[in-house]
């Protein structure tokens, strides 16, 4: 069955931006979603999102699975695509406004606790598409290039999407229709 888990950035929640509209457009497939309210999002921390995340006795990470991370769940799903068990792969990791170090902001540290290892994080996933805008205030451009380059990612850069949420961007991104097109 395909399968999707759709991580929220910093500070943030399952119900905002566009992550429950996309979990409903989804599900209309018959597509099983898992959008988790991150623990301790304040300060994000990839050793408990790891456990929080394979905790979850209903969920499976195979094939059929998707991954769709915003902000620093984008760099969470790095983190979890590099200690995902021996033999698991998933199909495809959407990473939208995504970054590679803590953007010299303490509350990210523990996100990179451990160096990522892209060699093994590439054999984790079929495919990466990196999500991108030209004037995101928070993620430079420049982060998800390197990401993309290291991972033999796909990038798309969205002119003037801001970091895709209400917050920057405004009421438009209650719904990210473009995302639904990609996955689906």
């Amino acid at each position: 069955m395909k399968n999707a888990l759709i991580l929220h950035g910093t500070d943030g929640h399952s119900k905002e931006n566009w992550f429950d509209w996309l979990k409903t457009e989804l599900e209309k497939n018959s597509w099983k979603v898992w959008v988790p309210d991150l623990p301790g999002a304040n300060k994000p921390n990839i050793k408990k999102y790891n456990e929080f995340l394979f905790a979850n006795t209903d969920w499976e990470f195979n094939q059929e699975s998707v991954l769709v991370g915003h902000s620093s769940g984008a760099v969470a799903i790095l983190g979890l695509l590099q200690s995902l068990p021996k033999g698991k792969k998933v199909d495809t990791c959407y990473l939208v406004g995504s970054f590679r170090n803590n953007l010299d902001w303490d509350a990210l540290d523990d996100l990179f606790l451990e160096p990522f290892d892209f060699d093994l994080i590439k054999t984790k996933a079929k495919k990466f598409v990196f999500i991108h805008s030209d004037n995101d205030p928070y993620c430079p451009l420049e982060h998800a290039q390197y990401l993309s380059e290291k991972l033999g990612g796909e990038l798309i850069v969205k002119p003037g999407q801001f970091h895709f949420s209400i917050g920057t961007a405004g009421e438009k991104y209650k719904k990210f229709p473009m995302l639904l097109r990609l996955i689906k």
